[in-house]
């Protein structure tokens, strides 16, 4: 072989070895471990908008009207808020206009609606001043705790954890997001929830004991809040049970109403 071609040669086995090389890149960049089957990502729509708010963590306070503190046999004097968490898959989204179609479920027999106004957050942090808290919500939506109001007081009476009252399979129902930059925030406007055209729950945002802000600040000392969090701020007095067939409607002051049917 003369100088030439082995030259060639050696000019052609590097070109493809850089050529392996770069081809091998992006499949080592890749490389990792995959989960063993795909887990749906949660999202709500968001109003005007073709992107989804995607769901970290929900969360949820109890008890912060003053009336319905009393009616669950609490004393409303500001004591300490407390919270709890649903898992994020329970949410059931239901859209404008929509009465959506929504599953009595299991084992209880004692099913109870909460209206509630939620808050959606677009970031978060630990220690969070009050003063500074509206800075970190997205948007606001309407929505639903639904509670196993049975399995919850049966719980609490045991001394147990009453979770089992309130996480479960579309146990957080819930409206479309609107942005704050455009509905603003919500401090006051009425709020209720009719079933079967009767109204049972008639309030105000203003009778919230803890207000929004303070929620996220009270929150952001015991977790690290993040983009994604959802907060369900409470709910007004005259919870109470609904059964198959029943149609409840949600209406809150500068959001649009949110319908859903037992079934």
């Amino acid at each position: 072989m003369t100088r030439t071609s082995r030259r060639s040669v050696l000019t052609v086995a590097a070109a493809m070895t850089a050529a392996g090389i770069a081809e091998a890149t992006p499949a080592a960049a890749q490389a990792g471990p995959k989960p063993i089957f795909p887990v749906p990502m949660v999202t709500i729509p968001i109003v005007g908008e073709s992107q989804v708010f995607q769901v970290r963590r929900i969360y949820c306070i109890g008890r912060n009207y003053a009336a319905h503190a009393i009616e669950r046999g609490s004393d409303p004097n500001r004591e300490p808020p407390f919270f709890f968490q649903k898992p994020t898959d329970a949410i059931q989204n239901v859209a404008i206009g929509e009465v959506a179609d929504h599953p009595y479920p299991l084992l209880t027999k004692n099913y109870h609606h909460e209206v509630e106004l939620v808050a959606a957050l677009k970031s978060g942090g630990t220690n969070i001043p009050a003063d500074k808290a509206l800075d970190h919500v997205y948007g606001y939506a309407l929505g639903l705790d639904m509670t196993r109001r049975d399995l919850q007081n049966g719980m609490a009476a045991e001394k147990k954890p009453w979770e089992i009252g309130k996480s479960f399979d579309h146990a957080a129902v819930l409206g479309s997001i609107h942005p704050a930059s455009k509905t603003g925030h919500f401090e006051k406007g009425a709020i209720s929830l009719a079933v079967n055209g009767t109204v049972r729950q008639n309030s105000d945002l203003s009778k919230m004991i803890w207000s929004v802000a303070e929620q996220i600040a009270k929150l952001s000392e015991a977790f690290e809040l993040k983009a994604g969090d959802i907060i369900y701020s409470g709910t007004p007095e005259n919870v109470g049970p609904v059964v198959k067939g029943d149609v409840l409607l949600c209406k809150l002051e500068g959001l649009p109403d949110m319908s859903i049917r037992i079934v």
